[in-house]
């Protein structure tokens, strides 16, 4: 049974939009997917042009009223009713305390506070997804205190962790996007860098001169629509890996989805570009082209 709605206090429409766009600023600010970012604004904007309260339609429809709202996906609309009945956003939260990284990284079994703030130090990790990452692309490994034991003490945290935490809607589905697909947006962005020709784009974050070096590549493949260009977090500047990571938005279906391609620098896939969290099937697919080197995606 669905307890009756109890509004913590008076929460206006504007409210809910002011919260909205405020995820919104925070996830440019930080130079997140821009689907992402947009979807939020809109989503605040369609909040703000709604002729009853918000309120009233999370009492009386809930999840279900607000996904019917145009462009209102569930993850949106998750987010708006968390606002509607309790005045909050975690995710705003937790974007706002991203300037704590290392009380983050001790939330993980095995990892204390001299380790925490030995991999914030050399790794610049400051999610618990980045955390996932450089435990499996050989990062991790590299940092003093991490043994093979405890490493893999982490990942099974870090694992059970997401594994919980997701819904059963947002597992994997079967029209995911292949790896193979990825790794050939990776591919064309790379050589079309290479080449010249590319429009470039001037980021706010580590580019105090306003330079324009940021080339962006923009495609379709079928329904999917791509944008990938250098990572420019604040971790890829400070292991020079700005002309190496690639960070790659799809959106289709309304969905949006966000992948960062690297060179593995350890491990069965060194010196090959991997999709980060989909090691695996990256390690399969460099298996199956083993004997045709000329379908891979090598790194320049």
């Amino acid at each position: 049974m669905i307890a009756p709605y109890r509004p913590p206090g008076p929460v206006d429409n504007a409210t809910v939009a002011r919260r909205l766009d405020e995820v919104a600023d925070e996830l440019e600010a930080a130079e997140e997917n821009p689907f992402r970012v947009r979807a939020y604004r809109a989503a605040a904007e369609r909040v703000r042009g709604l002729r009853q309260p918000v309120t009233s339609l999370v009492e009386s429809e809930g999840l279900e009223g607000l996904t019917r709202l145009p462009g209102i996906g569930r993850t949106l609309a998750r987010a708006i009713e968390a606002v509607a009945r309790t005045g909050e956003l975690p995710l705003l939260e937790r974007l706002r305390g991203q300037h704590q990284p290392e009380a983050l990284l001790e939330t993980v079994p095995g990892i204390g506070p001299e380790l925490a703030e030995r991999i914030y130090t050399h790794l610049g990790v400051r999610s618990l997804e980045d955390l996932e990452a450089a435990a499996h692309d050989g990062r991790l490994a590299q940092v003093p205190g991490v043994g093979p034991r405890r490493l893999r003490g982490i990942r099974e945290a870090l694992g059970g962790r997401f594994q919980r935490q997701r819904r059963p809607s947002e597992r994997p589905q079967d029209g995911a996007v292949p790896v193979e697909e990825l790794l050939d947006v990776d591919a064309e962005y790379r050589r079309r860098v290479e080449e010249g020709g590319l429009p470039h784009i001037a980021p706010r974050r580590f580019n105090p001169d306003g330079e324009a070096w940021l080339p962006v590549l923009r495609l379709r493949r079928g329904e999917r629509r791509y944008q990938a260009l250098f990572s420019n977090t604040a971790q890829a500047h400070r292991l020079n890996q700005t002309h190496d990571w690639v960070v790659i938005y799809c959106e289709a279906g309304g969905r949006q989805q966000q992948w960062t391609v690297v060179t593995a620098r350890a491990g069965r896939l060194k010196g090959k570009r991997v999709v980060r969290g989909r090691e695996d099937e990256c390690a399969r697919y460099n298996e199956r082209h083993e004997e045709s080197p000329g379908e891979q995606a090598v790194p320049f």
